[in-house]
């Protein structure tokens, strides 16, 4: 019994960290694909937030756009503002303002997609 749990354990861990690879493999792809560096993107994203810090960075297709995607906190709230940066023009695609629950919720979503993408 302790041998077939030992076992499930360790390809339960082979399983997370081969789809945390898959994460970074996909990551480092787009990132070739980008004319804008991260860097360039992260300027043009604090620009639309005076005083706010990244908090979280990525680069990901949506609606058809490869984009840098930011979430910049500021120090006198807690919501956090989400700046898109075309990785292709380098303009900014879009800004919105999260409320820390909205924030919260969508990254239990991402977790839960991500949790599904293994079966």
């Amino acid at each position: 019994m302790k041998i077939k749990l030992a076992f499930l354990s360790a390809l339960a861990a082979a399983l997370l960290a081969g789809c945390a690879s898959e994460e970074i493999d996909s990551q480092t792809t787009l990132q070739t694909q980008a004319k804008i560096s991260k860097e360039t993107a992260e300027r043009t994203a604090l620009a639309k937030v005076p005083g706010g810090t990244i908090k979280e960075a990525e680069i990901e297709k949506e609606h058809g756009k490869l984009i840098w995607s930011f979430d910049v906190a500021t120090p006198d709230s807690k919501d956090i503002t989400e700046v898109n940066v075309d990785a292709m023009s380098g303009e900014v695609v879009s800004v919105e303002k999260e409320s820390a629950a909205k924030e919260a919720k969508e990254a239990a979503e991402e977790k839960e997609r991500k949790g599904e993408d293994k079966d």
